[in-house]
């Protein structure tokens, strides 16, 4: 019997799964290898599952034997139908006997029909398929504890001397994290941050089925890019003003649209417009003269 690779998030999961496949209904008759043991990985993320290897245990002598007596041994069942069959008379015609059932000297005599291991494995019930369990939405002031729980293990994971400060505000999460060392969580472009900020969404979802807005900064940096973001949209407004038609921005986050937005709603004789689709999504600047209506 060969071996039967079977993957689970648990190993008696893996297990009950490899028996099914090979329609053994016992673990007294099957033989196990753990190959992997399961792991959770940290907060959903990182984690591996069980691997077991199982086979079924080859049938012991003793019970062949047992089953020989049953009527296996074609010879033996015909000898003991004889004996049972019309008065113990010496040969067999082959008609069923009293029982209905068909005498020996044949195939008839096997109380096991052939294939029946084929027959257990096509009849044996479906695995059940795992229902995702639905939660109740849960309220920002109990989704604000949950990222600071995985922003505070993200700075313990990379080693980092760091502290954590979550609030609300105008139903917003604003998470800053703080410390000279966090200063390698930014990455180039701040893109390590844009990375983090959606880890920390994909938690907050698959914790509590909820997700209000987010948003982060690591060691200063976000605040310090909006404030260059807002001296840069000034000056093409200024340009705008002074020259007319319109430019267009590179893609940008969301946040980042946001700064440049309130920095032209300030203005007069400037609009500001997004196009494309994330993450392609970028600003316009254009001149409107003298109207006021943006």
């Amino acid at each position: 019997m060969e071996w039967v690779e079977v993957r689970g998030k648990t190993t008696d999961v893996a297990i009950e799964a490899a028996m099914h496949e090979l329609g053994a209904d016992s673990r007294d008759l099957i033989d196990v290898e753990v190959i992997q043991e399961p792991e959770k990985g940290f907060l959903g993320f990182g984690g591996q599952d069980a691997i077991v290897k199982v086979k079924l245990k080859p049938k012991s002598s003793g019970r062949k034997r047992r089953r020989r007596r049953k009527g296996d041994r074609p010879e033996d069942a015909g000898n003991r139908n004889d004996g049972q069959s019309r008065g113990g008379r010496g040969q067999s015609d082959g008609k069923p006997s009293g029982g209905g059932k068909p005498s020996g000297g044949g195939r008839g005599g096997n109380s096991r029909p052939a294939g029946n291991s084929g027959n257990r494995r096509d009849e044996r019930p479906a695995k059940p398929q795992r229902q995702r369990e639905e939660k109740p939405e849960v309220d920002i002031t109990d989704q604000a504890p949950v990222v600071e729980e995985f922003l505070t293990g993200l700075v313990t994971a990379f080693g980092l001397e760091g502290g954590v400060d979550v609030r609300i505000e105008d139903e917003v999460i604003i998470a800053d994290v703080t410390g000279p060392q966090t200063e390698a969580m930014v990455g180039v472009r701040g893109s390590t941050i844009e990375a983090i900020h959606e880890l920390a969404k994909t938690v907050l979802q698959r914790q509590t089925q909820s997700s209000a807005r987010l948003r982060l900064d690591i060691a200063g940096y976000g605040e310090r890019r909006r404030q260059a973001l807002a001296i840069y949209a000034n000056q093409l407004i200024d340009q705008l003003i002074e020259d007319g038609g319109e430019v267009t921005l590179e893609p940008m986050s969301a946040g980042d649209r946001k700064v440049i937005h309130d920095a032209a709603a300030e203005r007069t004789g400037v609009r500001s417009y997004s196009e494309g689709e994330s993450p392609q999504r970028y600003v316009v600047l254009a001149n409107v003269g003298g109207d006021e209506e943006e």
